[in-house]
């Protein structure tokens, strides 16, 4: 009896057949696969290098097709069920006779049962190396290609790498030299290099198949052999597919907010603080008073149905009282009653509001069902809404502080996006202690209508900025995210801390903005294809600002260290080397120069020790030297600044202990080293412009008055000192790799 119909009802098999026929044929029969024939027809309809294989009927077929082939060969069960063939025993190899061929076909039969629809015969392939491609689809991202280990070993190895659809041909070679196994693609016991070519142009093949076909939600290629030759060829294949109504929709995803409509949320003439409070440590409170110390020029109203004054202030008891227009709106009433204040922001005209209050989707479904009827109602009446539960915005450029934590900043070019209203506390109160300027800060929060893909589209254009850094536990759009990061990325860097990375971390993530996170492994995809600098830790966030904002990016990895200590410099190196930068042999030139310049003891190696001399102005001339270097990329400096903390409590000891120096001297030698410092700093950023090469300091001892940045006037960099070895080399790790994926 025959079991498989070779050729379906009005499906053209080969290279131009019509594949929407096909998976339309699969979902009406009510298959949630197609068998390993029709997914082989798709992946090689794509440019994917597909085994010679043949269908038979019964076993008798079955011989003749083996026969023709030559043996050894294959056999297997074939049918849309059949989708774990191996674990079922319906994979048969190195049949190396007709009577073999015979008892498999027989044999596949009885234990596939119902489930067969034929028997598939193909040449046994006797590669070594067995790789996996695939596609998947990511809930929040989107089609997502796969490439790695293959065979048998694929779940035990792990050993995979992933990338967006579609792809690039840099994507592709990416994802290829970055599995941990790439040796296998090289000269293997004895078998050709793998054909990268053929490889690039199979995954990018695989990339174009969910544009053109969404019902097709998922691709199995396991396993992709590479041939002794160094060929490669699909043994096997499986396509998922899904009915026409369960493709990924477009979701119900947010409109995107104007860019200009944004930035204007961000310059109001005038501010309504609705819910405003007299009560010390109330939000109502803390929002208004620290909005009028920040220094706000704009007018302010304070709004509560009490009337009174608050802080010197006239209180109104409704929007409706105050005579002039209001530009944004401040809430902070209780949750339940923001939803019908809606339309009196819409009476007054209002089109921005501040969404302080809490109480929305982090509590639960009932608060997710209010947060979305508010949205919904806001963006009817014409109004912008960020929030809610967030901390508040500031924009230093006009000293405005509209916070409910207590912070100035100098303005800059640095903008700040938080999920988190503490964390971006945390960091906006780091940048005022280290001297990172700021562009604008904002609490996103639950970004019911305002996400952090309208923030990074209104970055792009805002002219101040020059880097973004966020903290994000989930974002809204997953592809849009992506479109936006890569795009803004060619223009300014974005530095990312993910929060929710461990399943704890991602739900206390859930809980606190009322949505869920992609996978971590995902997320880094996103970060690497779009150029997205990430973090592990929250004050890398600021160090990188500090860094971007006022440095030269390095044009390589090579880094020469001056430092005035020599273990310094060791631990420094070691740093280096963990982080995949190198630390090149000093030129033979560039040692002589050094020899006429350090004692005849010194260490004529990278790193540069300067072997505390106690005359610190070499510092000046050997920097100089190293910087003019062609065999280097960037200085990480070891000590120079700090030395004053030193010498001052040095003198204070000597003060009132020693007679023999005055106080007249000992605060002439103070104001000395001070000076110092500030000539070292003006130094290091004019030499900066000069050679186009950043200088990553390291601060030999901090106090108070020590700050990351430092600037100079009219100069387009600032000397960044960080306070440990550790913070520059990162500092320096990242900024190349930024370099790197801006020269594509």
């Amino acid at each position: 009896m025959d079991l498989y119909v070779k050729k379906k009802k009005n499906v053209k098999i080969g290279a131009h057949m019509n594949i929407d026929l096909l998976v339309d044929q699969a979902i009406k029969a009510g298959n949630q696969a197609l068998d390993e024939a029709d997914s082989k027809m798709i992946v090689k309809a794509y440019g994917v290098p597909v085994i010679r294989d043949e269908i038979a009927s019964n076993p008798a077929e079955a011989v003749r097709i083996a026969q023709e082939i030559g043996f050894p060969v294959v056999l297997k069960g074939l049918g849309p069920t059949l989708t774990h063939k191996t674990e079922r025993g319906l994979v048969q190899l190195n049949l190396a006779n007709t009577d073999a061929v015979r008892i498999a076909a027989e044999t596949t039969i009885k234990k596939a049962g119902k489930e067969l629809r034929g028997l598939l015969v193909a040449p046994q392939i006797s590669g070594k190396r067995e790789f996996v491609a695939g596609l998947l689809q990511d809930d929040l991202f989107g089609p997502v290609v796969m490439f790695g280990v293959g065979g048998i070993f694929t779940e035990a190895f792990s050993d995979v790498a992933f990338r967006l659809a579609p792809l690039t041909e840099s994507d592709a070679r990416e994802m290829i030299n970055e599995i941990k196994t790439r040796s296998l693609l090289g000269n293997f016991r004895g078998e050709n290099p793998v054909d990268r070519d053929q490889l690039i142009r199979t995954l990018i093949g695989i990339s174009r198949i969910p544009a053109e076909h969404p019902e097709i939600s998922e691709i199995d290629i396991n396993p992709l052999v590479a041939t002794p030759e160094g060929n490669l060829l699909a043994v096997d294949a499986l396509v998922v597919i899904q009915k026409k109504g369960e493709v990924l929709k477009a979701k119900d995803y947010l409109p995107p907010v104007n860019p200009a409509i944004l930035g204007s949320l961000f310059y109001p003439d005038s501010i309504a603080f609705i819910g405003a409070s007299g009560q010390l440590g109330k939000w109502g409170h803390r929002l208004l008073i620290n909005t009028i110390r920040g220094g706000y020029k704009g007018k302010i109203y304070p709004v509560n149905p009490k009337g009174g004054t608050i802080a010197g202030k006239n209180v109104y008891k409704s929007l409706a009282e105050i005579s002039g227009p209001v530009d944004l709106a401040v809430v902070t009433i209780a949750a339940a009653f923001v939803l019908e204040l809606i339309p009196q922001l819409k009476a007054k005209g209002v089109k921005n509001m501040l969404l302080i209050s809490s109480g929305f989707s982090e509590t639960g479904a009932k608060g997710k069902k209010l947060e979305t009827n508010l949205a919904k109602k806001a963006q009817e009446a014409g109004i912008l809404m960020v929030g809610p539960n967030t901390m508040g915005i500031c924009n230093p450029h006009i000293n405005l502080y509209c916070m409910g934590a207590s912070f100035t900043s100098e303005p800059g070019s640095t903008a700040i996006v938080s999920q988190s209203g503490n964390m971006g506390v945390q960091l906006l109160s780091f940048a005022e202690q280290q001297g990172i300027q700021i562009r604008a800060f904002c609490g996103s929060g639950n970004e019911a209508m305002t996400t952090v893909e309208d923030y990074l589209d209104a970055f792009e254009v805002d002219t101040l900025t020059r880097t973004v850094v966020l903290y994000i536990e989930s974002v809204k759009n997953g592809r849009r995210f992506f479109e936006s990061a890569r795009r803004v990325s060619k223009k300014k860097p974005i530095v990312i801390l993910k929060g929710g990375r461990t399943t704890a971390g991602n739900r206390a993530a859930a809980s606190h903005t009322g949505s869920m996170s992609s996978d971590l492994r995902i997320f880094n995809v996103v970060c690497r294809q779009t150029g997205i600098v990430k973090v592990e830790q929250p004050m890398d966030m600021l160090d990188l600002a500090a860094a971007f904002s006022s440095l030269p990016l390095p044009k390589g990895n090579r880094a020469a260290i001056m430092t005035l200590g020599g273990g310094w410099g060791v631990i420094s190196a070691d740093l280096c080397s963990e982080y995949g930068l190198d630390v090149p042999e000093l030129s033979p030139v560039l040692r002589k120069n050094l020899d006429k310049l350090l004692p005849p003891y010194w260490s004529r190696t990278n790193p540069v020790d300067l072997v505390g001399e106690s005359d610190m102005s070499l510092a000046f001339t050997v920097i100089e030297e190293l910087l003019k270097w062609d065999g280097c990329d960037a200085i990480i400096n070891l000590g120079v600044i700090g030395n004053r903390i030193m010498a001052h409590r040095l003198l204070n000891s000597v003060r009132g202990h020693d007679p023999n120096y005055t106080n007249d001297f000992i605060d002439s030698a103070k104001k000395q080293f001070i000076e110092f410092e500030k000539k070292y700093i003006e130094l290091i950023v004019k030499l900066m412009e000069k050679y186009d090469k950043p200088v990553f300091g390291v601060s030999i001892m901090t106090d108070a008055n020590s700050r990351t940045v430092n600037r100079v006037e009219n100069r387009n960099f600032s000397s960044v000192f960080f306070q440990t070895p550790e913070k520059a080399v990162k500092a320096f790790t990242k900024m190349y790799e930024y370099n790197r994926f801006l020269k594509g």
